[in-house]
């Protein structure tokens, strides 16, 4: 006897409109069709008066899949029903996996259809544009540790992310706990939509923010989509997530060091965990980034209110005239075309003549003598450290006695010896604009860093770093 076939059909979401014609040709020459009950209602019209119907309840895959094989075994051409892609989540699987186990030679072919997540993406305009994946929450058959794991790589890799079954009557947490992981590595401004019955008569929609997402609002028949870090709501209840077409003109009045740099700007962008920051804070933020590569910057940078915007202001009109920096190394850093067109020198004491006398007289470090000699000079500098937590401290005293008051502070010495102390003094004198690496961390090029997006502050609108480099 000849033996049939099966064919495993995607129907798609549900709407006639949604059915491919190859799904609608495989339902008009099946002898038997074999579905889940609910997925006749989608497909009548396409059926044979002739065709013999197999319908099975819930949970009764293993079932349906058997029926199928008994029929094409007995010669019939079979057509197994699996709403939206049959590949996704759908029964292809379980049928090629059911045939490898009774080896019976029959030929398969899986027809796919507009899955569930495409189609309530084409209601939301088009948030899944770029890299994306889809996790489902069912925990029936995949260990709830496992899915976790899924969840905490999607949101740390910032994937666009469709969620199948977000809950059930029994499944009532996992969605909740899902907004937690994800509110661990995105902005609570992430746009979330999600729709009710894709492509159904009572299909619905709806745009809200990750912080705003509620849980509760959702049931089995909805399906989930949340953005990446650079996804936006428009029109209210659609989102897009650009693929990078805009953003990726080169700016042809920037050199080449300058158009990677402002790339560069644009990712660390994309990738900062809080965005609604103070424009001041966010430029600084961005520079130590770039310079480091340590998104725990993040966490340890700390900056004054408005101190960027207050030390720019000193730059633009003539207040700041010079930078002290504790070593050298800070000093190279600073960009000099910056420097030289704003008029400001920098000064760094350190290989002064009389340092290392005055060190040893008083027996200090000779980065403490560098800045008790430039205290004298230049009470009223913007006072720079990426190395030596002594030469911070030195400066510290100098200010509570009142024979230094500068215009700003910049501390990132770096180390393990009085480090995290020198940070602590500086950051109790409220009248000073300071920004402060906090703890362990800091370095030469950090602090340089810093100077110049002071600086350049007036480039942090339009987010385009680099110039004098």
């Amino acid at each position: 006897m000849q033996k049939g076939k099966i064919s495993v059909v995607g129907i798609g979401p549900g709407g006639a409109s949604d059915l491919t014609p190859a799904a609608a040709q495989a339902l008009r020459e099946a002898q038997v069709l074999v579905g889940y009950t609910p997925y006749f209602n989608f497909v009548e019209p396409w059926l044979s008066p002739e065709s013999v119907c197999v319908k099975t309840g819930m949970k009764r895959e293993i079932e349906r899949a058997e029926a199928a094989f008994v029929q094409a075994e007995a010669g019939k051409s079979v057509c197994v029903i699996s709403s939206g892609d049959a590949g996704i989540y759908g029964m292809a699987p379980l049928i090629h996996e059911m045939e490898r186990q009774r080896q019976s030679g029959i030929k398969i072919e899986v027809i796919p259809g507009i899955s569930a997540f495409q189609k309530a993406a084409a209601l939301l305009g088009a948030p899944i544009g770029h890299d994306f994946c889809v996790i489902s929450l069912s925990d029936l058959m995949t260990p709830w540790e496992r899915i976790e794991k899924r969840i905490v790589a999607a949101a740390a890799a910032d994937f666009v992310t469709a969620v199948y079954n977000p809950k059930s009557q029994g499944r009532y947490w996992q969605l909740h706990r899902l907004k937690e992981l994800f509110l661990t590595e995105r902005s609570e401004d992430t746009p979330i939509g999600y729709i009710r019955h894709a492509g159904r008569p009572e299909e619905e929609i709806h745009v809200v923010t990750l912080g705003e997402f509620d849980p509760e609002e959702i049931d089995m028949h909805t399906v989930v989509v949340i953005g990446n870090s650079q996804s936006v709501i428009y029109d209210k209840n659609k989102i897009i997530t650009p693929r990078g077409y805009y953003r990726e003109k080169s700016d042809e009045t920037a050199g080449i060091g300058q158009q990677i740099m402002i790339r560069s700007f644009q990712t660390i962008e994309s990738e900062l965990k809080n965005k609604e920051i103070p424009l001041g804070k966010k430029w600084a933020l961005l520079h130590a980034i770039h310079t480091t590569a340590d998104f725990d910057m993040e966490h340890i940078l700390y900056t004054d209110e408005n101190a960027v915007e207050d030390l720019y202001r000193a730059v633009e009109d003539g207040t700041l005239k010079t930078i002290v920096t504790d070593v050298t190394m800070v000093a190279s850093g600073i960009r000099k075309g910056a420097l030289e067109r704003r008029g400001i020198e920098v000064k760094c004491y350190l290989h002064d003549p009389r340092v290392a006398e005055l060190a040893a007289r008083k027996g200090i470090t000779r980065t403490q003598a560098g800045i008790q000699l430039a205290a004298e000079v230049h009470p009223d500098a913007l006072y720079v450290f990426g190395n030596a937590p002594t030469a911070l401290i030195e400066l510290c005293e100098a200010v509570r006695r009142k024979k230094a008051s500068p215009c700003g502070v910049i501390a990132a010495p770096v180390g393990f010896v009085n480090v995290c102390e020198s940070k602590h003094r500086i950051k109790s004198f409220a009248g000073v604009p300071k920004l402060i690496v906090e703890g362990r961390k800091g370095g030469s090029n950090l602090a340089a860093t810093l100077v110049n997006a002071i600086l350049t502050f007036d480039d942090a609108e339009q987010l385009k770093p680099g110039r004098d480099v």
